[in-house]
């Protein structure tokens, strides 16, 4: 069973600016692999820490070569277009066509305190831009056009009022999203 519930929205953590990490040490390690643990149940591909209720600037994810942990990214450069549907584990169920960039250039640190930086592109770039967005306080809904985010509001509106006594695990659970290898 996942160590955490993944925050949903509605709750406010998931609309703060995350703060920077100042001191890595064991907790800071528990919580990178409580938060891998929970992202594999979910499942997703990535996973900031706003989303588990935490406000520390890192995310964690697997794209398919084992777990990593970035630890205050930043993205120091971006090129290109790319379209691509997207979902997200704060917004169960619900994916939408989104541009960002294709490629980027993330840095940041690693749990021992290297410094990483990683060429990303497509679907990597992507999903390093989503969590960045989440330590921003910025949810997908706000990436939307207007239509999309109107029909998006009504859904989620409509599920709370047809479930308003489900917790937002149990609705996170009914109906997952997020990011997935193609």
């Amino acid at each position: 069973m996942a160590p955490y519930a993944i925050r949903v929205f509605g709750d406010p953590v998931l609309t703060q600016r995350a703060a920077e990490v100042d001191d890595l040490n064991g907790a800071l390690v528990r919580l990178a692999d409580d938060m891998l643990t929970t992202m594999y149940d979910a499942p997703g591909l990535g996973l900031a820490a706003p989303q588990v209720g935490v406000q520390k600037r890192l995310f964690v994810y697997d794209a398919g070569d084992g777990p990593r942990v970035i630890v205050n990214p930043t993205i120091a450069e971006s090129r290109g277009e790319w379209l691509y549907e997207e979902g997200c584990l704060s917004v169960p169920g619900l994916s939408w066509d989104i541009v960002r960039p294709k490629e980027i250039h993330l840095t940041g640190y690693d749990l021992e305190g290297r410094e990483v930086s990683v060429e990303a592109d497509e679907l990597l770039a992507r999903l390093f831009q989503h969590e960045l967005d989440h330590l921003d306080g910025v949810l997908l809904l706000e990436r939307l056009d207007d239509d999309q985010r109107k029909d998006a509001m009504r859904t989620l509106r409509e599920r709370t009022l047809a479930d308003p006594a489900a917790s937002s695990r149990e609705r996170a659970d009914a109906a997952p999203g997020g990011l997935r290898l193609p």
